[in-house]
């Protein structure tokens, strides 16, 4: 199926550029390595998989209707993504050099629906692939791709930021990595509003 393919290679984008979830996922796999990362990897999956699933059979027709609601969410996920980017930035470490200010799978779970991207991404999926004529069974595909996707590549994104670890030979690169993270996070802020 054609169509199959293309929601495929659309959510595939979507998942894997870069944004706030991704960001997030590589400073925590490089701060704090996999194991410590996966409640973070649990909340970005379960909480955008929850988003899709609530926006094709609850909130799609709100959204349409309310287009107003999707600047609320905006503006609030642009407020959420400004405290990480403070969080991750600033950083410290405890006395027994391991870091503190590590993300939580609450604060990345409710993030989902605060994310402008995500919220953009299932909007834009369901609106183009769930066929009123099938609805259930395409409903079924597209939340079943969306889920794929977004623990496939937030696990990506935290590998990635482990895999960066391995350059960390002193202090100011880990510094300097934080600061990179914190500053895609306020680039993704700011093409909210391009």
């Amino acid at each position: 199926h054609p169509e199959l393919f293309l929601l495929i290679g659309i959510s595939l984008s979507l998942g894997f550029t870069p944004g706030p979830n991704n960001a997030v996922a590589a400073y925590s796999g490089f701060n704090f390595g996999i194991k410590k990362t996966i409640p973070l990897i649990l909340g970005v999956w379960l909480g955008y998989t929850t988003l899709v699933i609530l926006v094709n059979f609850l909130l799609i027709s709100t959204f349409i209707k309310y287009p107003a609601i999707q600047e609320v969410i905006r503006l609030l996920g642009s407020f959420f993504l400004i405290y990480l980017a403070y969080k991750i930035s600033f950083s410290t470490s405890s006395k027994r050099g391991k870091k503190i200010n590590q993300v939580k799978f609450i604060d990345t779970f409710i993030f989902q629906f605060l994310n402008p991207k995500g919220v953009m991404a299932a909007i834009t999926l369901i609106s183009n692939f769930v066929i009123e004529d099938n609805y259930l069974n395409s409903s079924l595909i597209v939340i079943l791709v969306c889920s794929l996707t977004g623990i496939s590549s937030i696990t990506t994104w935290a590998f990635f930021g482990k895999f960066m670890r391995n350059f960390a030979t002193n202090n100011n690169f880990i510094k300097w990595f934080n600061y990179a993270m914190s500053l895609l996070l306020i680039v993704c802020i700011i093409g909210f509003y391009i």
